[in-house]
This record gives C-alpha cells, structure tokens and sequence, in this order.
C-alpha cells in the first residue's frame, strides 16, 4: 500500500490498538482479536518477546488486510529490522530524527514521540507524518491536546498514554487525529483467561466512540 494511501486509511479509522504482551503467541491470538473487531491497524511493540517474527508472522497473514507496524522503536537498527520484517509504520515514545530519516527512506510511516511544544513542532519540521503525544493523559487530557492545536493546527497528533473509553471521544473533538491505545483495549484478564472476544468487543466500542465524537 501507498504511504499516502496508509496514512489517509489511518486518519479516517483512527484507532492505532497497540499490543504490548510478553509472548509472541499471546500478540497472534491479541492480533486476531483486533482483527475480528474491525480495524485495519496493529502496532506491535519491541518489547513483545520475539517482536521482529511477530511482525513477520502477521504481515504474511494479513498482507495489506491488516498493516502492521512496529511500536517502542527507540533507535533507527531496529526500526529497520523491522521495516524489513514488513512492518508499514514506526511508532516511537521519544523523538529520534535519525528514525524519521529511516522511514522517509522506506517510504514508511513514522509517528515519533513528542511532549512539549517545541518537541511536537521540532518531529514535524524534521518530517514526521503524525506526531505521538506521549504520555497523553498524564500531560492533561485532552486539553492539553486542544491548547497545543490552538498554535500548531496543522501537526497530526497522536495522543497514546491513559486513552480510555471515557476520553477518547473527548481527545478526537479536541483535534486529535487517531488515538493509540494499549492496556485499556488489550485486557491483561482477557488474555490471561483466553477470552479474547472481550478484546474484539473493546475494539469494536473504540470505532464507534471514535465515530460518534466526529459524528459520522
């Protein structure tokens, strides 16, 4: 798929479910959830056991049904390991330029990580397609989210930290342009109990809270 076809796709959805587990088999069974849940995105952290295979694993699975991309890079030998595992987007807690420059070369999607203002407005300048505001709710919700887009309207952020169903809404009417969400949708209980249909479930109410607060 396009980049520019990627990035719209992951715009107009905008839930970006990140799967951070501690075993490669547990992040297949969570991948699948998702899948039955309806979305189109799945971001698997480098902290997954296994992490680079795993990528490798659903990219083949999934071809251009489901486009995976790798979460928790932090520097640009793992990014690429894992753009060449067939991951289609990087994700980043921390602002790395050397990563951006890394997926402008693949004609990836990067969304580093940002918290300040002048962090937020450095990502972009440098080329990042979406900005991560990490830790989100931490920082102050969705109006810290509102205030940053009050002087920087044209940067796509990405809020991702304490995004729950009791905000995400309220993120997405502050401006934010797709949300990254992790524990609050991969449920440890689920998992550990096999009942991963509550992850499906979980996923399913993320799409249409996103839905409902742009009135779609």
């Amino acid at each position: 798929m396009e980049k520019r076809e990627l990035l719209n796709r992951m715009i107009n959805e905008g839930l970006i479910p990140v799967i951070r587990v501690s075993k490669a088999q547990e992040a297949m069974e969570v991948a699948d959830a998702i899948k039955e849940g309806g979305v189109s995105f799945i971001e698997i952290t480098m902290s997954v056991q296994g992490a680079i295979d795993v990528i490798k694993e659903l990219t083949l699975k999934y071809k251009d049904e489901i486009i995976i991309g790798a979460g928790t890079v932090l520097d640009s030998e793992t990014g690429r390991a894992a753009l060449l595992a067939g991951a289609q987007f990087i994700v980043s807690p921390a602002l790395n330029l050397d990563l951006i420059q890394l997926a402008h070369r693949y004609s990836a999607v990067v969304i580093p990580g940002a918290m300040t203002p002048t962090e937020i407005l450095t990502a972009w300048n440098a080329g990042a397609d979406m900005v991560k505001v990490f830790p989100a709710a931490q920082l102050g919700g969705p109006e810290y989210i509102k205030a940053i887009r009050g002087p920087l309207p044209q940067i796509l952020l990405v809020p991702t930290g304490g995004v729950n169903l009791q905000n995400a809404g309220a993120f997405i009417k502050a401006g934010a342009s797709a949300l990254g969400v992790g524990g609050e949708l991969v449920d440890k209980k689920a998992i550990q109990e096999k009942n991963f249909h509550i992850i499906t479930e979980n996923t399913k109410t993320f799409l249409k809270a996103i839905r409902e607060a742009r009135g779609i």
